[in-house]
């Protein structure tokens, strides 16, 4: 721009437009993260204690085998200056290109600039090689037990992923080239989208995965046809409407986790487990949960099954005029459906004639990948945050299972939003995903100490309105679906809980794919199969080894085990034919109630 064009009042560019707008956002972003909701440092970084240990065990190996890790550290320095040097040596053969081995692939590094570009393929290769070193170190500590060791392996893959440099502007391609095609366009819209995330969340960066504003629970989400026929402070119950003319006498009471909301199962048509059910000629009932807040936080697993489960029950006999129902739980609310039938086989109560339960963990004696997340420090941090909010929030268990898929699920989408300018997919899984729940304080504290870190349901009992209740009391017939690649309950896990039950009759069956997809898989899409084996009585590694593998959902073999629990064709029913009134149409009221407005 000359002078005489300033003088003039020329018209700004649009990378000095974009440039205004980057010093209005910064301060919409100071503003933001003044607000910040403040949590115990525990939840955000192991305590110091886990370094002392890994310092101790790696000063204790240098000591008993300095050759390994004398071994280690110069093949690191080997790589590293050997690449530095065959760099400079292209550089000052004027050769401006990449080596013919560009390193090993990895799906962060798609951009074909990070092979054929001599700058992105060195930063690249020297990322990865220290990323492999840090790893051998990791696994050189021998003289940390193996729960420590997860530990120390979860939090260096963290730090590894975090300092990947396709999570900074200056050495990500993708988004220099996107800044400098659209004049800083898409660092402004990325700017936007960080900041819009930090106001909606308090302060806290929790990546929008999805665009919100696509979907509308009762609009085109959650839409199967039911009524609202019972509700309390705990739940509202919706009995769905009949679309055959005839079902079976016996209903469906279905429980789903109170971690997120129930219309997972009814995302849409296609795809709803609700509909398909009731297809299949079932009156079924749904258990949609409260989102509690502050005033929650003397709410117990106690309350849960007496207000919840129990009631449930009594509501579904009661208005079907029946004396048994099935019953299914899934995650959490499987692992409560298990503590409720060890309590009604205490009680003698016959109500329940069979059990399905979603990948449920009852045994916790291997946390696995949540070894991190479980351990004391962890976990009195989330004790720490529930004194002080009454209810662990639900930003926090959000944040918690991203970590495990840090990648996929904090800096990938991180990177398009805030780096590229772009606006999240409209995806429905992804919108049910976020709108999580809070979890009362009392309720939080018993599943993490009593039954995870203690493992006591599994052990000597889990104690409840009296009664001390252990997997051998659940005892009814019972099918048991886990999921292959499952992050949350692992299906080696969930097997050996089922092992310890009591039934005679029970199943097991393996479902391909993870938590969610690997249930919420409807037949007609041949995308993910299934594994049976009846011999329960082998280990895990044998049960798979030996098992059939189905092509397809698992649905319709479940729908042939419960219907021989399902009684005969009756007429069909109607919400609203009992003495329960219709008090509000699927889906109800309670699934509405969002977590971020509680913490507001």
């Amino acid at each position: 721009m000359t002078t005489k064009e300033v003088a003039a009042g020329a018209k700004p560019s649009r990378l000095e437009e974009n440039l205004e707008k980057v010093e209005e956002l910064s301060q919409r972003l100071i503003n933001a993260l003044t607000r910040r909701h403040s949590t115990p440092e525990a939840l955000n970084a192991p305590a110091p204690d886990l370094y002392a240990k890994a310092a101790q065990a790696y000063v204790q190996e240098w000591m008993t085998n300095p050759a390994r890790l004398v071994e280690q550290q110069v093949s690191y320095w080997g790589k590293t200056v050997t690449h530095f040097v065959e760099a400079q040596q292209a550089l000052a053969k004027g050769q401006l290109k990449a080596p013919d081995d560009p390193g090993p692939s990895d799906k962060r590094f798609r951009n074909p600039l990070w092979d054929t570009h001599p700058y992105f393929n060195f930063v690249k290769q020297q990322y990865l090689i220290n990323a492999d070193a840090i790893r051998e170190a990791v696994e050189a500590m021998d003289d940390l037990d193996e729960r420590e060791k997860r530990r120390i392996r979860y939090f260096a893959q963290q730090i590894t992923d975090m300092f990947a440099p396709t999570n900074f502007l200056a050495t990500n391609p993708d988004a220099l080239q996107k800044a400098v095609e659209t004049e800083g366009e898409s660092l402004v819209r990325g700017l936007e989208n960080l900041v819009a995330d930090l106001e909606a969340n308090n302060g806290q960066m929790l990546v929008r995965l999805v665009d919100e504003s696509a979907f509308e629970v009762g609009e085109n989400i959650a839409t199967a046809k039911g009524e609202v026929v019972f509700r309390n402070r705990m739940m509202e119950i919706i009995q769905y409407s009949p679309t055959t003319e005839t079902v079976h006498e016996t209903p469906i009471v279905l429980f789903p986790p109170w971690i997120n909301k129930f219309y997972i199962l009814d995302l849409k048509p296609q795809n709803s487990f609700v509909r398909w059910v009731v297809d299949q000629g079932y009156t079924l009932f749904v258990v949609s949960w409260i989102n509690p807040d502050g005033d929650y936080r003397d709410v117990g697993l106690e309350t849960y099954v007496e207000e919840g489960y129990l009631k449930a029950i009594e509501v579904a006999k009661q208005a079907c005029d029946v004396d048994k129902i099935n019953v299914i739980g899934y995650c959490i609310a499987g692992t409560t459906l298990a503590l409720t039938l060890a309590l009604l086989k205490k009680r003698g109560d016959k109500s329940i004639k069979s059990a399905t339960f979603f990948t449920a963990l009852t045994d916790f004696s291997d946390q696995g990948e949540f070894t991190p997340f479980l351990s004391d420090d962890f976990v009195d941090g989330i004790e720490q945050e529930i004194d002080q909010e009454g209810i662990l929030p639900s930003f926090i268990m959000a944040r918690t299972f991203s970590f495990l898929r840090s990648n996929d699920l904090i800096y990938g989408p991180a990177i398009k939003s805030y780096m590229m300018g772009e606006t999240p997919p409209a995806f429905d899984l992804l919108y049910w995903n976020g709108d999580g729940a809070n979890l009362p304080g009392k309720m939080t504290m018993e599943y993490l100490r009593g039954l995870c870190q203690r493992n006591e349901f599994a052990g000597d009992g889990f104690e409840m309105f009296g009664e001390k209740l252990q997997l051998k009391d659940v005892d009814v017939p019972l099918m048991s679906i886990a999921t292959e690649t499952d992050h949350i309950a692992a299906a080696r896990d969930v097997y050996r809980g089922v092992q310890a039950m009591g039934s005679r009759s029970k199943q097991f069956v393996l479902g391909q794919s993870g938590h969610i997809a690997g249930i919420v898989n409807p037949p007609g899409k041949p995308k993910y199969g299934h594994y049976l084996n009846d011999d329960l009585g082998l280990d895990f590694d044998d049960w798979m080894t030996s098992a059939e593998h189905h092509e397809g959902s698992w649905w319709p073999h479940w729908q042939a085990w419960i219907k021989k629990r399902s009684g005969k064709q009756i007429p069909a029913r109607t919400p609203g034919d009992s003495t329960f009134e219709p008090l509000a149409p699927a889906p109800g009221t309670y699934v509405r109630i969002k977590a971020n407005k509680l913490n507001q």
